[in-house]
């Protein structure tokens, strides 16, 4: 098998990909980069010229931003199931929310964070749309089943569910019941629970150093 190599800093999405290949349960290396430092070195900007992690190394080929490397390992290890079968409905909902997640979510939640504030005129040319609108679209999308694609626990999952609970985290979503009983379901996975003490343990460590 070809080697898989994370680069990452504990506190970053990164802690999005380290759970991902929890969940792939399969081996992989982690390179840590330090903000200020190695993220910025020319070693590292051959790997991601944007000096921002996390990025991914299997074999010869790089994948960079969360989304596409959480989409990439699913469809790499098609048989962890972490995505819908290409000709199932499912797939496009897989799909939509793994991208909503990227897209809409991400946007309206970093302009929430800064107090970014859109004109009434302006807010149709932003991609995000209102934040409201984000919120209660994705709150109804998971009134519908435990996970985003029904029963199936998928990639957008992890996904989608990192954003939400940072969010709660940092006041920048709101802590609706929805959102708060799904991140709980999800933080209860065992390959989540690994993934952040490996990661928090990153953190102690240099926090001791």
């Amino acid at each position: 098998m070809q080697d898989l190599i994370l680069y990452t800093n504990p506190e970053s999405r990164g802690r999005i990909i380290r759970w991902m290949l929890e969940e792939v349960g399969v081996p992989y290396s982690v390179q840590v980069m330090e903000y200020g430092g190695s993220i910025k070195s020319p070693e590292f900007l051959k790997i991601n010229p944007m000096g921002k992690v996390p990025a991914l190394k299997h074999g010869d080929l790089v994948v960079t931003e969360g989304a596409a490397i959480c989409a990439y390992l699913a469809d790499h290890f098609v048989d962890k199931k972490l995505a819908p079968a290409l000709n199932s409905p499912e797939r496009g909902t897989y799909y939509r929310w793994l991208f909503f997640a990227a897209g809409p979510l991400e946007m309206a939640t970093t302009a929430k964070s800064y107090d970014w504030r859109i004109d009434e005129d302006n807010v149709q040319a932003v991609g995000s749309g209102y934040y409201q609108d984000v919120l209660n679209t994705l709150e109804k999308a998971l009134e519908q089943g435990p996970y985003l694609c029904g029963e199936q626990f998928t990639a957008a999952d992890v996904y989608v569910g990192s954003h939400l609970g940072w969010g709660m985290m940092f006041k920048s979503i709101e802590e609706r019941p929805a959102f708060k009983a799904y991140v709980q379901r999800l933080e209860s996975r065992e390959a989540a629970i690994r993934a952040n003490q490996l990661d928090d343990a990153l953190i102690e460590q240099k926090a001791q150093a």
